[in-house]
């Protein structure tokens, strides 16, 4: 399931009454016998119908072998109907709760809107650095509160036309962003005032080319030791935006790369501008491999990781990564039964393998990624490599979700369009901005 980056980070707003209006604790409702025949509710987002006929499979799996326990799943559940579920409570809620918007985990874990797991985990002896990535770790946990574990997740590469490579002489991936900027330029074939081919869209607005998904390739820190913001600070923000503002200047400037981005077709149909060749390179997720199969892209796939700072080549590998988070509704009366179904959707090799397989996401488990049940094509592997890597990141969890993340977006958008001149002082505006929205979220 990919994951639509804008719909997500808007979807944070809608959970601003959550860290009032959700409560609760692992033992308020933890007494209920686990053994006993009962039924809970599970809410998911997935709407597809090969992904609600996936994770059908995997429920009837878990109610073969916990045959006193039935299921009722409800799908396409975003986050505007679990924000009001959680707040309502009764009988007609959720039991098991899952969401697509990882950025939310600060909000979820901070206002008890997902229960803290940490008593379930310790009860059943689950040793979780041996079972799940550290990035998947991090963002299912906020300031040591564990309410949620992956389930799933999504890995940020790079796509790249083999046929458009060969044709410019180009034999290799890039692997830093000095090296990005060459081929891309070397790819870029102009027509006019338009383009033939573009080596690469670099504008925010251009498919998952945000700034967080560009961020994860340098070495940086969005918050400092106190939790203020950082990016005024940190010379890894100046370097990013200094970086994509050239890429944009020397590919033909922000008015024209517009212009041919508004001939794009959309991001989730056959007429991706990665799938028709109006794109030589694409950052995307995992997603991207099989949907421009789908689509009958007539070139050959190359996929790898994004390039790195030319100071970190040694971290070459590294990606961007998100999922679907999974846990408790705090008000559920039947947590022990809750607890079996998200152990076994989150930590049972045979499940995570059979719902990876069926919809094409990276597994959250090191011995599902290890699986020979697995199918792996040499694409797919990359985002597998991606996902194991030590230096993978995603953005730290904030007690006001994502909303950190929209207004240095938002900066970005302003910056690349040439309406904010001044970086230094437009970054040191932003980060106070994101300071004042922190400490009124507390």
């Amino acid at each position: 399931m990919p994951r639509r980056t804008a719909a997500a980070l808007a979807a944070s707003a809608s959970l601003a009454l959550l860290a009032t209006a959700c409560t609760g604790s692992s033992e308020a409702g933890a007494n209920d016998d686990p053994n006993a025949r009962t039924t809970i509710t599970f809410w998911h987002g997935w709407s597809a119908p090969a992904e609600v006929k996936a994770i059908q499979a995997n429920v009837d799996a878990f109610e073969k072998a916990h045959p006193n326990i039935t299921v009722k799943v409800v799908g396409n559940i975003n986050d505007d109907k679990l924000n009001q579920a959680l707040r309502a409570g009764g009988s007609n809620g959720p039991d098991v709760v899952s969401s697509f918007t990882t950025s939310n985990i600060g909000k979820f874990c901070s206002s008890g809107a997902f229960l803290d797991l940490k008593p379930f985990v310790e009860k059943s002896e689950l040793d979780l650095d041996k079972l799940i990535p550290k990035p998947m770790l991090d963002y299912t946990q906020f300031e040591g509160t564990r309410c949620a574990l992956p389930l799933l997740g999504d890995a940020y590469g790079l796509y790249y036309n083999k046929d458009a490579f060969e044709k410019a002489g180009i034999t290799a991936p890039p692997k830093t962003w000095s090296e990005f900027a060459k081929v891309a330029k070397k790819l870029t074939v102009s027509k006019g005032d338009s383009y033939e081919q573009l080596g690469f869209m670099p504008t925010y607005h251009g498919y998952e080319t945000v700034v967080d998904h560009y961020m994860s390739q340098w070495d940086h820190a969005y918050f400092d030791a106190d939790g203020k913001s950082n990016i005024a600070k940190d010379p890894a923000f100046a370097d990013m935006f200094t970086y994509q503002k050239k890429l944009i200047d020397d590919l033909g400037g922000f008015a024209k790369l517009e212009k041919y981005r508004n001939t794009f077709g959309d991001e989730w149909g056959a007429k991706h501008p990665f799938h028709t060749g109006q794109v030589a390179m694409q950052l995307d997720g995992e997603w991207r491999l099989g949907m421009a199969k789908d689509a009958g892209a007539d070139f050959e796939i190359g996929t790898a990781p994004m390039p790195v700072a030319d100071d970190e080549v040694d971290e070459y590998g590294k990606g961007f990564l998100s999922g679907t988070v999974i846990g408790i509704a705090p008000r559920s009366e039947k947590q022990n039964a809750a607890w079996e179904l998200v152990k076994y959707l989150t930590t049972d090799t045979a499940a995570v393998v059979s719902f990876a397989n069926a919809i094409h996401n990276v597994p959250s488990t090191f011995e599902a990624l290890k699986s020979p049940d697995l199918k792996v094509d040499a694409g797919f592997k990359t985002f597998l490599d991606i996902a194991q890597h030590p230096d993978s990141n995603t953005p730290p969890a904030s007690v006001n979700g994502s909303t950190y993340q929209t207004t240095l977006q938002d900066f970005g958008y302003q910056y690349e369009s040439g309406k904010v001149k001044d970086l230094k002082a437009g970054l040191e505006k932003t980060a106070q901005q994101i300071d004042t929205d922190i400490e009124q979220a507390k």
